[in-house]
């Protein structure tokens, strides 16, 4: 079938909408028609060429719609059915039957070398392949091919088109803080970095009852949501560490990064207790150095990178919609909707931090 895509032909190059030649579902597929897809950092990042992936290639992870076709052998979802797309995983390894498909051995085949598992492309222009399934779909376009293992179904009352964050960056900071460090209700929290991770994080310890939540940016705007959201202090990072260490005495109990660079990641680790445990999420490509001080670690703190939340998204997605209608996860108040026409504008704000979260919408 036809769709028009976002297609990326050169690192750093603009994104042109162009007709596309989409293939039907195969064996265990499904076609969406997107409705609404979310601009994140790792989009950013490999346009940016920091994610190996070939050219050309049509981006976006974080998409949502309506299933339009389904292919053999997928009987947990119909045409017409509204879902939310995440990351694909195989399944049958080890790490997926233990409940982790973010750490699934299959992922980087299944997510980021722009074929599926057997070699072929999803889409073509002619005789010429473009690569996609990025994040197990390639969701920059009018319609999209996923597995019935990324495709979640949601209620068919909520705005469909506002839903694809849920499948990336929110599952990520709300995944560390919910399934990853766990704070018991009255335990005492600080995130570093309130963009649409962060903010899913400091949202995420509100809902568990964390009793101090500490936010660290350097926009007052994201402070100010940050505490709207639940935050019961925001900080700009200058001082952060001093001030979170004459706040809570001895140091909090967890800890969320969401920037990835080494300042940020010393600065989380040195405002933890003893013990205590800091969640690293940012991403700044696959090879990105930095220098810990082991004083911070022999006292029983902990440092864990967290990908996806380390969540299922078949049932974490769930979870967050429960959470939003119990009022207790408002990430609408992170969303700045584009035209898909408007890829380029919407792009150029999330990278100055104009925008929270843009979500492209469809006609």
């Amino acid at each position: 079938m036809k769709a028009v895509a976002a297609v990326l032909r050169e690192p750093r190059g603009a994104l042109a909408l162009e007709d596309v030649e989409l293939e039907g579902p195969r064996e265990g597929e499904v076609l969406v028609r997107i409705a609404g897809v979310g601009i994140c950092h790792t989009d950013l990042g490999a346009c940016d060429g920091h994610v190996p992936l070939p050219l050309p290639v049509v981006l976006g992870h974080e998409g949502a719609g309506v299933v339009e076709a389904v292919g053999d052998g997928v009987r947990a979802l119909q045409p017409g059915d509204h879902v939310v797309l995440s990351f694909d995983s195989c399944g049958a390894c080890q790490t997926c039957r233990d409940g982790h498909p973010a750490y699934c051995r299959e992922f980087t085949a299944l997510n980021s070398t722009g074929r599926r598992r057997d070699g072929s492309a999803t889409m073509r222009q002619g005789d010429a392949p473009v690569h996609g399934s990025f994040l197990g779909q390639s969701s920059f376009a009018t319609h999209a091919l996923a597995s019935a293992r990324n495709a979640v179904r949601v209620d068919d009352d909520l705005p469909i088109e506002l839903l694809g964050p849920l499948g990336c960056s929110l599952q990520t900071g709300a995944g560390a803080v919910l399934r990853v460090l766990a704070p018991a209700a009255g335990s005492t929290l600080a995130v570093f970095g309130c963009g649409p991770v962060g903010m899913a994080a400091v949202m995420a310890a509100r809902a568990v009852g964390c009793r101090t939540i500490v936010a660290v940016d350097p926009s007052p705007l994201r402070r100010e949501l940050a505490f709207e959201l639940g935050a019961t202090v925001a900080l700009d990072p200058d001082g952060a560490v001093r001030e979170i260490r004459s706040l809570v005495p001895g140091g909090v109990d967890c800890s969320v990064e969401t920037v990835g660079t080494g300042d940020v990641v010393d600065a989380a680790l040195r405002v933890l207790s003893s013990p205590g445990r800091c969640a690293t999420l940012g991403f700044r490509g696959a090879r990105n150095r930095i220098e810990i001080d082991q004083g911070h670690l022999l006292f029983g703190r902990t440092i864990t990178g967290v990908i996806e939340g380390d969540v299922d998204p078949q049932t974490f997605i769930g979870d967050l919609l429960a959470l939003h209608r119990a009022g207790l996860f408002a990430f609408e108040r992170l969303i700045t909707t584009y035209p898909f026409a408007e890829i380029d504008r919407a792009i150029a704000d999330a990278r100055t931090g104009a925008t929270l979260k843009p979500v492209l919408v469809m006609p």
